[in-house]
């Protein structure tokens, strides 16, 4: 068994330049020793073996992982393998270093996270300088006000090299340009000192505009500027570049002083003192000398390893949460400067982010009910497709779920301008699973709410989604002045020529659906099967879009019930309501106002208590009473769920292990006063 006294077991994966910096630092380390190194090949394991004196050599990646005297791994690959390794090594359950950018965009590093997260290892991104004590000094003079308060922050770190379309610093395949390369580090140290200037170990952009050349062969980005906007007044001028030489280091100013930062990021690799200088206004300029006994790359292995044999959770000089932060700013950055690399795009994103075939998980539990006239079953929790605006961000949230099980996406003409239809109609070509999940599409939403309008939409849906059918359509809207037998004709039409199987009404009022049935079983015309209204434990005080309608009154619950028919619930969870424990769901967050609007209201407040303490009971959150009682219902009744990250989805999978008793949902709904 290991002690916290012992030296932390690290491997090395790969043997390039940093990779050898890395080696020294840990030989320089008192907490930690390297025991093994991989490589792609034996030869090269053992030249780097022999160089830095380490015990054994793995001819493979596979083979490192596999070493049961590893503790720690350092990757140190090119960072569009990264996530591959990454994910591989937390699965080996070792604890993971791994070298900055951690991936090509936040995608990939909440897959990194998750990875982390689920097998129960610390991750950091290897932001050495943030582990030497020169940045703890400028952090904490800026946190103690010895500037005032910050106003204006310059970092730089840019270089010239020559151009070469094969290196990896100019190579669109392997993620070149300065914003990935050099561009996280200015970004890393601004969200550093505003974090610092605020309060807070760091701070996230409001907002982040840019400008840069490209590359006219290759398209990276050979050097790029960047304007972040953070709160409080704080604004941050960024620079960056590979092919251009630019004083590289940081300038904080403040309302009575500024901080000068000459040697910022690469620095001190050995012991020795560092200087930085800080200038308050009217008087001299005063250098500040840091002492430190250790090298950057020493004091960012001891970081790692005090942090494992503390057993946290993460490393407080570069937590996770910080690095997925920081990758949203470098991802807004290269959006903004239209840099996105070619394995990004949808059409070519044929891989995972984890580089290894989709397939379910083992231990998925995910349940499933079934619609009437769709053939598959059906996942419970139906993931909502409206959100996710990039390839890499729906790759990473879609994959996830279909692993854990899920198999119904919802989706719908309008959302993202036909984005979203045509990013799930790539995702289920690229993995080859359109036979196995269920697609429900909308059309007809105003102002194109007519029978004409919703043909033209559907077929154009289709297109985007590249199949010849939808397994449930609705109407994602009613149109009060097209008589309901005209609906139920086109519908019908469409259904009998194959392009959808059922059909219904999103935010319909259940006496329109009735006139409609009415209407079909006259007609002999195929009828509304299925509803998609809002259903959540609280009720919907003001409309969330306009018109939008809720079935989560008594009334409309017992028609579901009686008729049986099937509803697909949006807003499962109220938006966030029974996050809070204010019970204004959401009430520091940025839908806040929204939130308060639409749910909040004594009764719902009631709701929330209850499901607060039914949580306390059941060792659950209230957001999964919540989710569980949508899920309870005496008829077919599906939750909807719109995770933006994958620990939203894992959130919200907690809601099936909920049993819920018949008195229990009744309770919760306040049709009972006592259960």
């Amino acid at each position: 068994m290991t002690t916290s006294s012992e030296p932390l077991r690290w491997g090395i994966l790969s043997t390039g330049r940093i990779a050898a910096t890395f080696a020294r630092g840990v030989a320089a380390s008192q907490t930690g020793r390297v025991v093994a190194v991989g490589s792609r090949s034996e030869a090269s394991a053992e030249s780097f073996a022999k160089t830095h004196g380490i015990e054994r050599a793995h001819g493979s990646y596979d083979a490192l992982l596999a070493d049961p005297t590893v503790e720690a791994v350092y990757v140190a690959t090119p960072h569009p393998q990264h996530c591959e390794w990454v994910v591989k090594a937390c699965e080996a359950g070792k604890h993971v270093l791994c070298e900055k950018p951690i991936g090509l965009n936040h995608a990939e590093a909440t897959v990194m996270a998750e990875a982390a997260r689920a097998a129960g290892v610390l991750l950091m991104e290897a932001f050495m300088y943030r582990c030497h004590p020169q940045t703890e000094r400028v952090a904490e003079l800026v946190r103690t006000g010895a500037i005032g308060a910050v106003r204006v922050i310059e970092a730089t770190f840019s270089f010239q090299v020559p151009f070469n379309a094969e290196s990896r610093l100019w190579s669109n395949a392997l993620g070149g340009g300065g914003i990935l390369d050099v561009g996280g580090y200015p970004m890393s140290y601004a969200r550093l000192i505003a974090g610092a200037a605020t309060g807070r170990a760091f701070a996230n952009p409001l907002k982040v505009t840019g400008a840069a050349h490209l590359h006219p062969e290759t398209g990276i980005d050979v050097y790029a500027a960047a304007t972040a906007t953070f709160d409080q007044g704080i604004i941050a001028r960024l620079a960056c570049g590979v092919g251009v030489q630019q004083d590289s280091g940081v300038h904080i100013y403040g309302e009575t002083g500024s901080i000068h930062v000459s040697s910022a990021y690469v620095f001190a690799k050995e012991p020795g003192n560092v200087e930085f200088t800080v200038r308050r206004n009217g008087a001299d300029t005063e250098t500040v000398t840091v002492q430190a006994d250790r090298g950057l790359y020493t004091c960012e292995a001891d970081a790692f390893a005090t942090a494992v044999r503390a057993g946290a959770r993460d490393v407080p000089a570069c937590p996770v949460a910080d690095t997925l932060g920081n990758l949203v700013a470098l991802d807004a950055w290269r959006a903004a400067v239209g840099l996105t690399y070619e394995t990004e795009k949808p059409e070519t994103f044929t891989h995972t982010h984890k580089r290894r075939p989709l397939a379910r998980r083992a231990d998925a539990v995910m349940t499933y009910g079934e619609i009437p006239g769709v053939a598959k079953p059906v996942s419970r929790l139906v993931m909502g497709c409206d959100n996710q605006l990039t390839m890499p961000h729906a790759a990473a949230v879609w994959d996830d779920y279909y692993e854990r099980g899920g198999n119904a996406f919802d989706t719908a003409w309008l959302y993202s301008g036909g984005l979203q239809e045509k990013l799930l109609g790539w995702w289920m070509k690229h993995r080859g699973v359109r036979d196995e999940v269920v697609v429900i599409g909308k059309g007809g939403h105003p102002p194109f709410c007519t029978p004409d309008a919703i043909s033209k939409q559907l077929m154009t849906s289709l297109e985007r989604l590249q199949t010849d059918h939808l397994d449930v359509y609705l109407l994602h809207r009613d149109n009060l002045d097209v008589p309901v037998g005209e609906w139920v004709d086109v519908l019908h039409e469409h259904a009998e020529a194959g392009r959808m199987t059922v059909f219904g009404g999103s935010n319909w009022t259940l006496e329109r659906i009735k006139a409609a049935n009415r209407y079909a079983k006259r007609k002999g015309r195929r009828p509304f099967s299925v509803l998609s209204n809002n259903l959540s434990l609280a009720e919907m005080k003001a409309e969330v879009w306009a018109g939008v309608v809720s079935c989560g009154d008594r009334a409309s619950r017992r028609w579901l019930e009686k008729s049986g028919m099937t509803n697909l619930s949006w807003s499962s969870q109220a938006r966030g309501y029974f996050v809070q424990a204010d019970g204004r769901g959401g009430a520091n967050g940025p839908d806040a106002a929204e939130v308060a609007r639409c749910w909040d209201a004594e009764d719902n407040r009631e709701r929330r208590a209850r499901a607060e303490k039914l949580a306390r009971e059941k060792g659950v959150k209230a957001i999964n009473i919540a989710a569980a009682y949508v899920l309870h219902q005496p008829f077919p009744s599906f939750a909807l769920i719109g995770p933006r990250q994958i620990s939203e989805t894992v959130s919200s999978l907690e809601s099936l292990a909920v049993e819920l008793t018949p008195k229990e949902v009744a309770w919760l709904a306040l049709d009972r006063a006592r259960r």
